[in-house]
């Protein structure tokens, strides 16, 4: 169904769209035809994802349509192909080059000028053609993956068996020749190769082994205009995914859907070592043993012994990873589809869907792959020119922070320097690594209490302030010392810090021993159960290489919090983000527009202020947008009760929290959040078909916990929310004081408005408001009552902060008495009689 605002545009909709939908859409082309910062509010119920999906999409065709219209124009074949310039039309915009606007010098000459025009304009004209050439390749290619199916499949079994073969003759060879080598490896043990620091492979060998030809130009395609999606879950973005899938461009739409290895490998040996880090570590070695290392002579290098050739991965294979590629762009695929194919054509669906970013017109991400600089480079995702599409952003500044925010305990520091001694030991002199005794669990520390420092005093004060950061974080990089740390560790079982080791590093191991100032044996705490089970942990350097990167921020942006708790092993040092705007300018600087979106994004000035502004934006490119819901007026009954039945105050502070009596209690486990969902939904629907005394459930959760958000409680699973106090964060953390003080400084403060800090507690406090009270109305035909119980939430400035369609329909009942009346009522309105 096509839908036709009145500016024009047409919005192909599945059915016909709400008002308020239609507003959404033509907003959010608006903006980004405009190149500008979107903030879009839209609540839970009203369509938002399909709103974006079709009015994303739509100004992404017209786009592309009007591109194809301006190349056409200035190709257009004659003696002078750019003519006059009359009648053409402007450079059209590429999503990796913007127009020439080169000043030209004072008083140069007019045909200087115009020879110089002219080069640009023949420049742009070839530039424009190779596109084409390029663009037609890739059209042509992927029209005869969608016809040429079964002949696909039976070559792709062809090289199958062929690789399968290959590989059987070279395993056989590398066997004999590693029986008949075996005395030459006597001095390591069998299997220790593999955790020796490897030498650095340049460029040019990467590549080849890899199997790349110079003159390949499949995998080095232009980045065209597209929108990046983002989310912050997996599953939010598999339902993103169908709902584009269900959408009138399910059929046209070149997708991909990007993930971690964890969730796209299919080699089944990698995937069930379980941890993350392992599965990458695993991944980027079987990747570096694709091809030994040729040309290393006896004369060369006669000290130097063959390492043992490591299995190469058999989905790692460049030409089935670039049919996989296809395969990705024909179709719109989810991340389980995606996963199914690469089994099928045995090709890696975590690279096969990287080589499908360049031509793919939207791609689905999680957040942290876009706002981890690093990340993005790594899964080659280039910003510049495009749109980026960011959704349930309601935390988005938390977000940023806790992605560039790291922590590593005293525990992981003490064995990590003992691992890293007892590794030079072994590997530099050829000894026996010590399995050392001393455990930091059972180390006691006798002062306790938390402490904040700027980065440079930090840095000072551990005595490393000398070494080059970013030098460091080069080595570890390449070297993957992490990684061959971990292998020995596990070679040789849990590595303690000695008292025997003196290594040359005064300074620091002061500063270990000042996390453990008078240090007494302690009893081991119990393992909970959920730890037990955890998967195994890895290298305690990795935590150490990602507190080192946080450390390289300009020291105003953050502070180091040392924490100093009842055992070595549970201090700790933490690196916290104060200006997450830092990492988030270069995505506005570099995209071509950006939408943060969310169904309650309420208060907005976080945004605007902190993200925004600190990242340079200017005020005039931010645009707000933020629709009411689709629910008829009287479905929804929300109320501010002042005081109780015996006529009470009901204030819920901090100091007045003892006074009454309550009972609150959710699992402690996540895995047990089904199960008690389970029960109570199993509740409900019996009380409807069964008469009796019981006739509804009662479910009790706190404010940012398990089931704060993400869960959706429609129809009668929700029929009544109630918020007991105002769930401000804790001001005594020593966290959130720093964070104030720096946006006290950093702000402006404007006159007559509450200082940027106790802002930001305020709106912290509202935010989590607003996203738990949305639990209850899902779908248009929905109902429920909220019920605010406090006082406060009287006041003007916190109703200022709900959400509009809430805010306008409030009613402040001072007594007990007339509230009760009125959701009596209106629940026997909506229900009928109990």
């Amino acid at each position: 169904m096509t839908n036709r605002t009145q500016e024009g545009i047409h919005f192909p909709f599945p059915f016909p769209p709400y008002p308020i939908q239609k507003a959404f859409m033509t907003e959010l082309y608006q903006v980004l035809e405009a190149g500008k910062i979107g903030i879009f509010e839209s609540p839970t119920g009203t369509g938002k994802s399909l709103s974006l999906i079709c009015g994303a999409l739509s100004w992404l065709r017209d786009f592309e349509q009007k591109k194809r219209q301006e190349e056409a124009l200035l190709l257009e074949p004659g003696d002078d192909p750019l003519g006059s310039g009359k009648d053409r039309p402007p450079f059209p915009s590429s999503s990796c080059q913007e127009p020439p606007d080169t000043l030209r010098p004072a008083g140069e000459p007019d045909w200087v000028t115009q020879f110089v025009q002219k080069k640009e304009e023949r420049d742009l004209v070839e530039r424009l053609k190779e596109e084409q050439i390029r663009r037609k390749k890739r059209e042509e290619r992927l029209q005869q993956t969608r016809h040429n199916a079964q002949l696909k499949y039976a070559a792709k079994r062809l090289r199958q068996e062929e690789e399968e073969t290959d590989s059987l003759l070279r395993l056989s060879k590398e066997m004999l020749a590693a029986g008949t080598e075996a005395e030459q490896l006597e001095q390591l043990e069998s299997g220790e190769e593999e955790l020796v620091l490897a030498e650095y492979e340049s460029d040019e060998e990467k590549r080849t082994a890899c199997g790349v030809d110079e003159d390949e130009d499949d995998l080095e395609e232009e980045h065209i205009t597209k929108i990046y999606y983002c989310s912050r879950t997996h599953s939010q973005l598999a339902q993103f995914v169908h709902e584009v899938q269900k959408s009138p461009f399910g059929k046209e739409t070149r997708l991909v859907s990007l993930g971690s290895r964890q969730n796209l490998c299919v080699n089944e040996d990698v995937k069930n070592l379980g941890s993350v880090q392992l599965i990458n570590d695993r991944c980027m070695e079987m990747q570096k043993s694709k091809q030994e290392k040729k040309n290393r002579t006896e004369e060369d290098k006669p000290k130097k012994r063959r390492q043992e050739t490591q299995a190469a991965c058999p989905f790692y294979n460049h030409e089935q990873m670039q049919f996989l590629r296809d395969e990705i762009l024909v179709e719109v695929k989810d991340m389980e589809q995606l996963v199914t194919l690469g089994k099928e054509a045995r090709a890696c669906p975590y690279f096969g869907s990287r080589f499908a970013i360049p031509a793919a017109q939207l791609v689905v991400l999680p957040y942290p792959m876009l706002l981890h600089a690093a990340t993005r480079e790594a899964a080659g995702i280039r910003l510049q020119g495009q749109v980026v599409i960011i959704d349930e952003a309601h935390n988005l500044i938390d977000t940023i922070t806790g992605i560039h925010s790291a922590e590593v305990s005293g525990s992981q520091l003490c064995q990590a320097h003992s691992q890293l001694f007892q590794y030079m030991e072994r590997y530099g002199k050829r000894l026996k690594a010590r399995n050392i005794k001393q455990n930091p669990n059972t180390q006691s520390l006798s002062q306790t209490g938390t402490e904040l420092k700027t980065i440079n005093d930090f840095l000072f004060q551990s005595q490393v302030d000398n070494i080059n950061l970013f030098k460091v974080q080069r080595y570890c990089k390449k070297s993957m010392v992490s990684r061959k740390l971990f292998g020995f560790t596990e070679r040789y079982g849990a590595v303690f810090p000695s008292s025997r080791e003196q290594p040359k590093l005064a300074g620091f191991q002061h500063f270990l021993k000042s996390l453990q100032p008078g240090v007494t044996e302690a009893p081991v705490a119990p393992v909970e159960e959920d730890e037990a089970k955890a998967p195994r942990s890895t290298s305690p350097l990795m935590n150490i290489e990602g507190f080192l990167a946080a450390l390289t921020t300009a020291n105003h942006d953050g502070r180091v919090i040392l924490s100093r708790q009842g055992s070595l092993s549970q201090s700790s040092l933490k690196f916290l983000l104060l200006n997450p705007a830092v990492h988030f300018a270069q995505v506005v600087k570099e995209c071509r527009a950006v939408v943060i979106a969310g169904g309650t994004m309420q208060p907005v000035s976080d945004f605007r202020e902190q993200l925004l502004a600190c990242a340079g934006v200017e005020a005039e490119r931010v645009v707000e947008f933020s629709c009411g819901h689709v629910i008829p007026p009287d479905n929804i009954l929300p109320l501010i009760i002042c005081s109780g039945p015996s006529n009470q105050q009901l204030e819920f502070t901090y100091q007045k929290r003892e006074l009454p009596q309550m009972i609150f209690q959710e699992p402690k486990r996540a895995s047990q959040v089904e199960q008690v969902l389970m029960a109570y939904s199993k509740c409900i629907t019996r009380c409807g078909h069964v008469g009796g005394t019981v006739t509804g459930a009662l479910l009790l959760s706190v404010v940012g916990g398990k089931m704060s958000e993400g869960i959706n409680f429609s129809d009668d699973l929700g029929r009544c929310v109630v918020m007991v106090g105002m769930p401000y964060p804790n001001i005594r953390s020593p966290e959130l004081q720093e964070k104030m003080a720096y946006l006290d400084q950093t702000l402006p403060r404007t006159p007559g408005q509450v200082p940027p800090g106790k802002a930001l507690v305020e709106n912290l406090c509202m935010k989590a408001v607003n996203q738990s009270i949305g639990r209850a109305i899902r779908h248009q035909r929905d109902f429920a009552s909220i019920v605010l119980l406090d006082q406060r939430y009287a006041r003007p400035s916190t109703l200022a902060k709900l959400p509009a369609w809430i805010r306008d329909r409030v009613e402040v009942k001072a007594t007990f008495g007339p509230a009760f009346a009125a959701m009596r009522k209106f629940h026997r309105e909506k229900s009928g009689p109990s």
